[in-house]
């Protein structure tokens, strides 16, 4: 039960802005062995950004994208992810009515379809709003059964899917194959249900991370969108928790 460990920077985001190439290094000193990145800011080149990630001993794993890139220019990013050595480009969207979900359905059919073509699989990445139910069925049930498992699978969210009112460990047991990356995100016991390091929270991530194994998951990845702590000192424990559960 042993998984890669990666982070999505979105965790460190104001420190990338201060030092780009100095606060991905300190992740791989942690010992994360992939991240999940954007296109480089400006000034930085692709291949000066795949040159110095390859040092570091980082793999880029995947690329977060929009709607609006992957329809207007799709083969900008899959380029991008190609050349960075990534297999996945990862979306996020919302849905307000079941006939958004229907549509988007068709639309990430044809992103999938398109992004298989360049040799990437195209995930769809949860929150919570997506547990909001249409005609007393989840958005990302109905979003599931209209889309081709081949063409879009998903990077499920543990802290989304407790936000949202579902057991992760349960829900994850419906996406056998179909879950190649897992973000890990735990949550603080409060009212406020507030971000949480990796088993630091009430999460069981004993659980969650056994049916990953079983499923066929591929990457487990760290992300916090808040953290009261330095985001350094977060994401460590984070790492140091996922060593002591015995995934690293």
């Amino acid at each position: 039960m042993k998984f890669p460990i990666a982070l999505q920077p979105y965790t460190i985001r104001e420190e990338l802005d201060k030092n780009f190439f100095g606060s991905f290094q300190r992740v791989a000193d942690i010992g994360y062995q992939g991240v999940e990145v954007g296109m480089p800011p400006k000034g930085i080149t692709v291949e000066e950004m795949k040159s110095r990630l390859d040092n570091m001993a980082l793999q880029v794993i995947s690329c977060h994208s929009s709607v609006e890139q992957l329809t207007s220019d799709l083969l900008a990013v899959t380029n991008f992810v190609n050349e960075m050595g990534g297999k996945y480009i990862v979306l996020s969207h919302r849905f307000n009515t079941k006939e958004e979900v229907l549509q988007s359905a068709k639309v990430f059919n044809q992103i999938g379809a398109s992004t298989k073509e360049q040799g990437i699989q195209f995930l769809y990445h949860n929150h919570d709003w997506e547990f909001i139910k249409f005609d007393e069925q989840y958005a990302l049930d109905i979003l599931l059964d209209e889309t081709d498992p081949d063409l879009v699978k998903l990077e499920l969210d543990t802290y989304w899917v407790q936000k949202g009112g579902e057991d992760p460990a349960n829900y994850l047991r419906k996406l056998n194959n179909r879950c190649p990356l897992l973000h890990v995100k735990d949550m603080e016991s409060d009212d406020d249900q507030f971000f949480a390091e990796v088993g630091e929270g009430i999460l069981d991530f004993q659980e969650i991370i056994q049916v990953a194994s079983d499923i066929g998951t591929e990457w487990l990845v760290v992300e916090q969108d808040l953290s009261r702590r330095d985001v350094f000192e977060s994401i460590k424990t984070s790492y140091i928790n996922l060593r002591e559960m015995g995934v690293i």
